[in-house]
């Protein structure tokens, strides 16, 4: 493969990467209680929650080969559900 190609395969596959992202990001925002964070941290949310929730599946065994958004969404709900817990945790030690 030309290097050229590699660019702009490499381009469009992180394109694709950060719509799923979004998207699993913006489901996990609405299954979590006050999980919004807005597009881009959504996307940030659901991007890192891709691979959180890919490698939480393949530690199971379950590699979700055909529904890569069920693996994200999954993680990104799991990384929300952390984030809420630390959220709650600052709270309860300033007051």
């Amino acid at each position: 493969m030309a290097p050229e190609n590699f660019a702009i395969i490499l381009a469009i596959a992180s394109l694709i990467f950060l719509a799923f992202g979004g998207l699993a990001g913006w489901l996990a925002g609405l299954l979590m209680k006050d999980g919004g964070f807005g597009l881009v941290g959504n996307m940030i949310i659901g991007a890192i929650g891709a691979v959180t929730g890919g490698f939480s599946f393949s530690l199971l065994g379950i590699i979700p080969v055909d529904d890569l958004v069920v693996a994200a969404m999954a993680g990104a709900v799991i990384l929300l559900f952390a984030i809420g817990l630390i959220k709650k945790r600052k709270y309860l030690t300033t007051c």
